[in-house]
């Protein structure tokens, strides 16, 4: 008796993107744990020991898979940016890109594992990682800039803001990827907004 249909397998043109879309969709439907190399083999139609010629080890596959979900992730980052609304508005659709949707959000659980299996990762793997936080950081310092220059926001050093912010949104996105008992992304906008509020509302002379 045959078995369940399934989908044909595509060639396609781009191998390693193929990869890389397989194994962050699998991080979302099944976790992190279920992320094999085998695994992945079967989804996109290669040997494990194809994946392992594009890209050498695990660790290199996640950190690859990283990169390639904040290349999307950016996309819509810039394009909200680059709304004609107010610095303001802007600031909180960054804010909403920003954190995690809520518990074992995927590119969160990602984020997380990358971090965690760095620890004793070389020089250049640390770069990598760093120039993955310095774009959030770049454009999140040209925001406030742009905001304090049209008088939106009141005058802050805008780097070491930026570099504060990211750390609140930090601490606030791990406890909503864990679940946190009590912690809830409402509840967390609230408290980045009340802080954000507070912080940059420009004051009348």
């Amino acid at each position: 008796m045959p078995g369940p249909a399934r989908r044909p397998r595509r060639r396609l043109n781009q191998p390693r993107e193929q990869v890389l879309a397989a194994a962050m969709a699998t991080i979302a439907a099944e976790g992190l744990d279920r992320l094999t190399m085998a695994g992945l083999g079967r989804e996109v139609g290669m040997s494990s020991g194809h994946i392992l010629y594009y890209f050498g080890t695990k660790d290199e596959l996640l950190l690859q898979t990283l990169q390639w979900s904040e290349e999307q992730l950016g996309a819509e980052r810039r394009a909200a940016l680059s709304r004609r609304v107010p610095a303001r508005e802007r600031l909180d659709a960054l804010v909403d890109l920003y954190l995690p949707e809520g518990h074992r959000d995927p590119r969160w659980t990602l984020w997380l594992e990358v971090w965690n299996r760095s620890q004793n990762a070389d020089d250049e793997t640390r770069e990598r990682q760093l120039e993955l936080e310095l774009a959030w950081h770049r454009d999140l310092v040209a925001l406030l800039v742009e905001g304090i220059s049209k008088g939106e926001f009141r005058p802050v050093d805008a780097e070491r803001f930026a570099t504060r912010t990211r750390a609140l949104l930090d601490g606030f996105g791990s406890q909503l990827v864990v679940g946190l008992p009590g912690t809830e992304r409402e509840e967390v906008r609230g408290h980045i907004r009340e802080f954000l509020d507070e912080s940059l509302s420009a004051r009348e002379s």
